[in-house]
């Protein structure tokens, strides 16, 4: 089968987080028609996670692309760009405080991201309640992808923005990701200036985090007066169910928690103690690296399904520059397969650099401030 122009190919987008949607914008924008399609029952069927910090040089570029760059600073918290670096006791190490007009690393929530772009998409777009269970056909295509209610929908070019665990990667390669032995429990704080004041205080207006060498807190101000921590210890996967709990034991995880953060302060130890609701389990996966696959031009992947690395503040941002490259490639080349070659001819060594510079970052997160990182950051302002 001779490869398609982009302009007349079926383009599957699989996967409506914030790669898959950037990619599917950028293409309507050239006017490249495209279908999303996503496992989730419709826009609100779960809390789609904390803040994210899109950055000037990629995040950012992509959503200029997409043409929502402006909507994207009304929404955007450049005082989210403030860091505290704490140590145990809660005292602040290192303090990072945006100057004004700051706009590197803004913050913005997930879910406002998320609406941003399935906003700017023509309606009817992204095909809700669509859970892929595989995808078969020759390399040479065309390619039908096959959904967990039994349906299949046969397309020229099949896009893999499906994450960590995709059900898209298989039919490209083996690779599958790997427990990097430490484990994120996050927890939730509402409406904290009335109700957690303290925590407020001594997270401020972005993020703060401290670490003993085996294990660190990290909080994170998202919008609407709501704080999340991330727990963050190395541990087996399956910690939780070893331990006879279950993830709603909220009290029982608790008690494992004070002692595990026993030497800790009181005000820290309130971020382990005094959150509203259950924890969320989220235990750390990264792919192999270097992760690459013979070239296809009926198939490729984006994001996380691509290059799956440690949270250290690269993931969405590279997931929406590959979208933007890939959407980009596809708008200039007279077939996908010449459009897929040349998105991965790019991606992948960047990909590569990038994960090799972060292999051992889940490690890193627990690991003590030192002098060189509190000097990066500045002295404490009082």
């Amino acid at each position: 089968m001779n490869s398609p122009a982009p302009a007349t190919a079926r383009i599957s987008i699989i996967g409506a987080g914030p790669g898959g949607l950037t990619c599917a914008r950028i293409l309507q924008k050239h006017g490249i028609p495209v279908t999303v399609y996503d496992r989730e029952t419709h826009p609100e069927a779960r809390d789609q996670g904390g803040t994210l910090d899109l950055h000037a040089d990629d995040g950012q570029l992509a959503l200029r692309e997409a043409g929502l760059i402006e909507e994207f600073f009304t929404l955007a918290r450049p005082e989210g760009q403030e860091m505290r670096l704490l140590d145990p006791t809660g005292r602040i190490l290192g303090h990072h405080v945006p100057a004004e007009g700051e706009l590197f690393k803004p913050e913005i929530d997930r879910g406002q991201l998320r609406d941003l772009l399935l906003n700017s998409l023509e309606p009817g777009t992204v095909q809700w309640d669509h859970a892929v269970e595989k995808v078969s056909g020759p390399a040479e295509g065309p390619r039908r992808v096959h959904f967990l209610d039994g349906t299949t929908v046969e397309t020229d070019l099949v896009i893999g923005a499906d994450g960590a665990f995709s059900r898209v990667r298989p039919a490209l390669s083996p690779a599958a990701p790997r427990y990097t032995g430490v484990s994120f429990l996050e927890a939730w704080f509402q409406d904290v200036e009335n109700a957690h004041p303290d925590l407020a205080a001594l997270v401020g207006q972005g993020g703060a985090t401290a670490a003993d060498g085996d294990r660190a807190l990290f909080a994170q101000r998202n919008s609407g007066d709501h704080i999340r921590v991330y727990i963050i210890q190395r541990l087996p996967a399956d910690w939780i169910t070893a331990s006879g709990l279950n993830a709603a034991d909220t009290a029982g995880i608790r008690v494992r928690l004070l002692d595990a953060f026993s030497g800790w302060s009181p005000p820290m130890l309130k971020m382990i103690t005094s959150n509203d609701g259950p924890y969320v389990d989220r235990p750390l996966f990264a792919l192999p690296v270097p992760h690459t696959w013979d070239p296809t031009p009926t198939m490729t992947l984006l994001g996380d399904a691509a290059h799956l690395m440690p949270p250290l503040g690269v993931g969405v941002n590279l997931a929406m520059l590959d979208a933007c490259e890939l959407a980009l490639a596809l708008a200039g080349s007279t077939t996908v397969g010449d459009a897929v070659a040349t998105y991965e001819k790019t991606m992948l060594p960047r990909a590569t650099d990038t994960a090799r510079n972060l292999e051992n970052g889940a490690e890193a997160l627990l690991e003590r401030h030192d002098s060189d990182e509190i000097a990066r950051f500045g002295p404490p302002q009082h």
